[in-house]
């Protein structure tokens, strides 16, 4: 892994946000596409972006289906990460593209000088309400936990296939993206100065300090997660249409 960030840090400083840019830009597309035009019913499995299923009332819109009525909240939560705000600030804005020192090296003087910054105003405002997101994403990444457990005790007994080791990978780096996000650190101790003078103190204290290890690598867990989501997805789809047989490794 060392070797990989070290062949990225060469390669020339556009490279990052054209690349965030790309990636951004066709998860959007994909899940914006699947859940309007193609939401479909899986027969043994549901999707990740269908999760959890709900109602939809007929006198909506058609462009308004069922999976988009819960969509609205991971993308939500994705959109005003604080993570993902820096990305995609400097990649869709360039608002830097790179770190000042690299900007001033380069001599670009559209590069944003941290002296002109004046905060997060107009739309990006609404970036504020990112621990709301939060809560309800918990909601969210709940039933995600509970249609994995249905992907092994299914009807027919306990099994365990690709498609069940997916839907837990996935769920896994969902989980690990969600809970180590700035606001979930502050939540269960950030806001607090004395952990001694507070009711079940050091508890708090580990799950802080737990938090903060997973905060560490914030940026990799909404990554891997994004990854994941569109690999279980594709791969369900895969199954619905025909395309591949899920493999079964116990039970079956």
């Amino acid at each position: 892994m060392s070797s990989i960030a070290a062949a990225w840090k060469r390669l020339p400083w556009w490279v990052e946000p054209m690349a965030v840019v790309f990636a951004l830009t066709a998860f959007g597309i994909y899940s914006l596409t699947i859940v309007v035009f193609y939401p479909g019913v899986f027969q043994e499995y549901v999707s990740p972006f269908y999760s959890p299923e709900v109602g939809r009332p007929d006198w909506l819109p058609w462009f308004i289906t069922a999976p988009v009525l819960i969509l609205w909240i991971p993308l939500g939560f994705r959109a005003t990460c604080y993570y993902y705000r820096k990305a995609y600030y400097r990649a869709f804005f360039w608002d830097p593209p790179a770190c000042q020192a690299k900007a001033q090296q380069l001599d670009r003087p559209w590069a944003r000088s941290t002296e002109s910054y004046k905060g997060e105003r107009a739309l990006f405002v609404l970036n504020n309400i990112h621990r709301y997101f939060l809560y309800a994403t918990i909601m969210v990444v709940a039933f995600l936990w509970y249609e994995a457990f249905l992907t092994v005790f299914t009807p027919d007994g306990f099994q365990i296939t690709v498609a069940s080791l997916l839907w837990f990978l996935n769920i896994v780096l969902v989980s690990a993206y969600t809970f180590s996000c700035h606001s979930f650190r502050h939540l269960v101790g950030g806001n607090k100065d004395c952990y001694s003078c507070i009711r079940g103190g050091n508890v708090r204290r580990k799950t802080y300090n737990f938090v903060s290890r997973l905060n560490t690598r914030h940026p990799q867990w909404a990554w891997y997660s994004l990854v994941s989501l569109l690999a279980t997805d594709i791969y369900l789809r895969l199954m619905q249409a025909g395309v591949i047989t899920d493999f079964p490794i116990i039970g079956g």
